[in-house]
């Protein structure tokens, strides 16, 4: 997939198969508004379209600041109740093509993930967060609720009460805090951040990428079922990676004690 020109991104290739995607809007703490939404939405689109070479994507944000620090209010300020409306469903788009990108996503929280940031890195498949890092969903603080799936990720990983201690009362926790809850997978120092993505990001693609795939699949659909529906789903999973070539070359590869080669067929 070619590294086009965004607006409100800074996208670049890592070793051909990882996607470093950086918001980039430091002036704003990385806030997004709609034309960093339709940007999101493009990117996360094409890539469920045809993603080319890439087998895993990692989104941060610019400068050590801030991940994203949610919705801009400053473009919402004097939006009518309609125009607040059709921008929101800007947002939503850009929701579900992050939440259906087939390809593995790393968050590397580089600084404050508040309201739809928090949202953002509660979309993604997993996060690394500086000791700096903090996280909020301040809508009720606003006269609204988290609307880019934070009632629904955040429980998700945190738990229930949890969730509802930390969404009823919009208080801000620390990237510890996100780790002991399970929201953060690991902590790390604001300058081993980055190269600590990077090197799992190069880990997941060297692995199968259609194996890959179809695990991330069967990990968020199977959670929406029943155990044995669940089972059942990810057994059909597992017999479509038998035919394949790298499943061939993986078997073949361990056989002959060499480090496989996978081409994601």
């Amino acid at each position: 997939m070619d590294c086009q020109r965004f607006e409100t991104l800074l996208v670049h290739l890592e070793n051909g198969h990882v996607m470093v995607i950086t918001l980039n809007r430091p002036d704003s703490l990385n806030a997004f508004n709609s034309q960093m939404s339709r940007e999101l939405y493009e990117i996360f689109e094409g890539i469920a379209m045809d993603a080319g070479t890439l087998r895993c994507i990692v989104l941060t944000g610019s400068g050590d600041r801030a991940f994203c620090a949610g919705a801009d209010l400053k473009e919402r300020k004097n939006m009518s109740d309609e125009q607040w409306v059709l921008q929101h469903r800007i947002f939503e788009r850009m929701v579900r093509a992050i939440r259906d990108c087939p390809l593995p996503i790393i968050g590397a929280v580089n600084g404050h993930a508040y309201g739809g940031g928090c949202e953002i890195a509660g979309l993604l498949d997993f996060l690394y967060a500086s000791e700096t890092a903090r996280f909020a969903l301040p809508e009720t603080t606003l006269g609204i609720i988290p609307g880019a799936g934070g009632t629904q990720t955040l429980p998700r990983a945190v738990g229930e009460r949890r969730a509802k201690e930390l969404i009823f009362s919009g208080q801000p926790f620390t990237a510890s805090d996100a780790f002991q809850w399970g929201l953060v997978n690991r902590v790390l120092p604001s300058s081993e951040l980055l190269p600590a993505v990077l090197e799992r990001a190069e880990k997941i693609a060297n692995n199968a990428p259609l194996a890959v795939q179809r695990a991330k699949q069967s990990i968020h659909r199977g959670l929406q079922m029943s155990l044995s529906e669940a089972l059942m789903y990810e057994i059909e999973s597992y017999y479509r990676t038998v035919p394949t070539r790298d499943r061939k070359e993986g078997v073949l590869a361990f056989n002959e004690k060499r480090k496989p080669t996978f081409e994601g067929r």
